[in-house]
């Protein structure tokens, strides 16, 4: 995908030659006047020239009323004036030659605004027409440090500066906090863009023109609802190819917060866990909390992504050393035994009485010498069951601390010439920094100081996952899958049937069982009927015990209303659950029609999961597996990808969830046949990408998997068809 057009308007928008700014006022406390303010205070290199039409003179200067009289051609413009006046303005100021565009006003369609939408539209379609580079609207202003340009709308001294991360977001308020937090650590971002409701640029354009910045390390995303999931993919993935890593913010992990996106800037926020599936495929960190987030980056901008998740640790205090494996255990890290070698020679470098393990309570030992601190360092190192490795020390506030600035020296010359491995410094709290400790912090650019056993294990083990999903995520071109005629056929059919629909399509469990077969899903042998003689039939042909359940596709939750019969042993026994099951039916005033009865034989023993697909509002289909039957809403053991999944895959969505451990023969329990449900989650996402945004959902619950090379049956399915606004 082509990003070259979007960079020249983020570059326009990020370095104007000049800067007008429409609706300029001096009231105290306005948005225009902090904007004019900050431009001033930050020493914007170029011009800046306040448009009112109302007024002729402000901030002691000519104002101006009309864009032809101002003394050159505009180039950037900063709208402030009430939403049914932007369009208007963007379009005249843009045929009077300006190239860039932030819109703070509000009032395009967010919480729920039907009107304001119409204006929305209106601006889009300008902003296209024009060409013009806008954030915005509904945001609050940006800071470009390299071209000490700042319109963000903030009072707390800023300092813009050529940083080393860039941030991006659809919430002013967030992107300022996450400022703020990052400037405490000392990392200044180089550049803060609000995005707004992003009627012009969006997320996309940024990343994409923020991977060929040099002096860009990390991109801090804050999202609340993709626009243009295809532009974001390309974009992330030109991003890391860069080297660039990408943190991101996600708003919708509760329903809640899903509401809360739609209100504010008008995104449909998809779920959270179908954002995971989506950037697991593109290397893209996300981060739970702005915590979180600013312990990734310190991570990331000064130590790099660990090499996995086995560390090793020094530390100076015993009761440190126990923290460091509690928070281990929650977060998905360990501390593995190291080699003989390695533990011969730290207790000849630490000497009797030292605790030698890992981590190693180095204490006093290490503290004795600034020799056997490093020949530690170099003995962890070497080890090759140590991916990363963690030195308790922290950046000293004051002066004083010679001892422990001379080992922080010490550390970043060995990185830079020795290690092998990441290495980062731990403190056992998180603690605020001062000037003194941030100008010594940038003294030594190659190692990290993160805060806290659980956010530093955190953070290290969420970066670590991250890389093992890149690595499982294969280019899509690779294993696209590509649908034989007989497949196609029967997409052409249903895409037919779906558009007449007009709505949505569910298929009866017999329907859906036929066209999940077709991919590769298997199911037993069974036979949809209309009479209890021809069910005697269908179970003479099939063998018994025999299952007997209602047909229908609106009918969902079978067993409630007691329209499945299991384990029936002959005809008679046949006939009295035809009888049974219509009886229920009536009991439960169930009204719908039914298709039929299914007679299936009856499969004993085996291991309930669950396998499904989801079109979620903003990623598209996602497969999903986990443990089935009546526990799958209870404890929701859940893992999911999109398309397309590959073997490895799916074996990583099962090594995600307790159905998966239950396969591989738990505590001694039987082995089930993995193969098969391997195979059956590379057939949905070969179904899910064949239908694409045709596919609603699909529910295989459950499925029965036999013990291992027996292998497994789709008990009950439902597939529901509805097209989506972008098929």
């Amino acid at each position: 995908m082509d990003f070259e057009a979007s960079r020249k308007k983020v570059d326009a928008l990020t370095h104007p030659r000049n800067v007008v700014l429409v609706g300029a006022s001096d009231r105290p406390g306005s948005w225009a006047a902090r904007v004019w303010r900050n431009l001033n205070e930050y020493k914007f290199p170029g011009p800046i020239y306040p448009f009112n039409p109302g007024r002729t003179e402000l901030y002691g200067q000519p104002c101006y009323g009309d864009f032809a009289k101002l003394p050159e051609p505009p180039d950037h413009l900063v709208v402030l004036v009430p939403a049914p006046h932007v369009s208007g303005l963007l379009r005249a100021g843009a045929a009077a030659g300006a190239r860039s565009a932030t819109v703070f006003s509000s009032g395009f369609g967010e919480a729920y605004d039907t009107e304001g939408e119409k204006l929305g539209v209106e601006l889009r379609r300008v902003i296209a027409e024009t060409g013009l580079g806008v954030s915005g609207p509904n945001c609050m202003g940006n800071i470009c440090g390299p071209a000490s340009f700042v319109t963000l709308t903030e009072d707390r001294p800023l300092g813009p500066t050529a940083g080393p991360v860039a941030l991006v977001g659809q919430s002013g308020g967030v992107m300022i906090f996450m400022n703020a937090a990052l400037e405490e650590r000392g990392m200044k971002p180089g550049y803060l863009i609000t995005s707004g409701n992003e009627a012009g640029l969006g997320i996309a354009d940024y990343i994409a023109y923020f991977a060929e910045q040099s002096e860009i390390k990390v991109i801090v995303i804050y999202i609340e609802g993709l626009k243009d999931l295809e532009r974001f993919r390309a974009a992330c993935r030109h991003a890391r190819s860069k080297g660039k890593d990408i943190v991101a913010i996600k708003l919708g992990q509760s329903e809640a917060g899903r509401g809360a996106a739609l209100a504010h800037t008008g995104s449909l926020a998809g779920s959270v866990a179908a954002f995971d599936a989506m950037i697991g495929d593109l290397g893209v960190v996300r981060a739970d909390n702005l915590d979180d987030a600013v312990e990734i980056c310190e991570l990331l901008v000064y130590t790099g992504a660990p090499g996995g998740r086995r560390i090793g640790a020094i530390t100076l205090s015993g009761a440190y050393r126990g923290m460091l494996f509690d928070a281990a255990d929650r977060n998905g890290v360990s501390f593995p035994k190291l080699e003989q070698h390695t533990l011969d020679g730290l207790n000849e470098i630490l000497g009797v009485g030292s605790l030698v393990s890992n981590p190693v309570d180095g204490g006093f030992g290490v503290l004795t010498s600034e020799t056997n601190f490093l020949r530690s360092v170099e003995a962890i190192n070497a080890d090759p069951n140590v991916d990363t490795i963690l030195l308790q020390e922290y950046v000293p506030r004051v002066p004083g601390s010679d001892r422990g600035e001379r080992y922080i020296k010490l550390v970043e010359d060995y990185i830079i010439n020795k290690a092998t491995k990441p290495i980062a410094f731990i403190t056992l709290a998180s603690h605020g920094q001062s000037d003194y400790s941030r100008a010594l912090r940038h003294t030594v650019p190659h190692v990290s100081f993160l805060q806290e056993a659980n956010k530093a294990l955190r953070a290290i083990a969420t970066v670590a996952r991250a890389r093992e999903l890149e690595k499982l995520g294969a280019p899509a071109d690779e294993v696209k899958h590509k649908p034989d005629a007989s497949l196609a056929e029967g997409i052409a059919n249903v895409r037919a049937r779906a558009e007449q629909s007009g709505g949505p399509m569910a298929l009866n469990e017999y329907e859906s069982k036929q066209l999940l077969r077709q991919w590769g899903m298997p199911s037993g042998e069974e036979a949809l009927i209309t009479s209890p003689a021809a069910a005697v039939q269908a179970a003479a042909k099939i063998g018994y015990p025999v299952v007997l359940k209602a047909v229908s596709a609106t009918l969902l939750h079978k067993s409630d209303v007691g329209a499945v019969q299991l384990g029936l042993n002959d005809a008679q026994a046949l006939e009295a659950a035809w009888k049974r099951i219509e009886d229920n039916l009536k009991q439960h005033n169930v009204t719908e029609k039914l298709d039929g009865m299914l007679v299936a034989g009856q499969v004993k023993g085996g291991l309930e999961i669950v396998l499904g697909i989801n079109r979620d509002p903003e990623v598209g289909p996602v497969v999903m597996v986990g443990t089935g039957g009546v526990l799958l809403e209870l404890i929701k053991d859940v893992a999911f990808a999109v398309p397309p999944v590959t073997r490895q895959k799916a074996l990583d969505m099962l090594a995600q969830t307790h159905a998966g451990k239950l396969l591989q023969g738990y505590r001694g329990g039987p082995r089930y046949d993995v193969n098969a449900v391997v195979e059956a989650i590379v057939a949905l996402g070969r179904l899910a990408e064949d239908f694409g945004g045709l596919i609603h959902s699909a529910d295989i619950n459950p499925f029965l998997v036999q013990p291992e090379g027996q292998g497994a049956v789709a008990l009950d399915a439902l597939v529901i068809f509805e097209k989506s606004k972008d098929a």
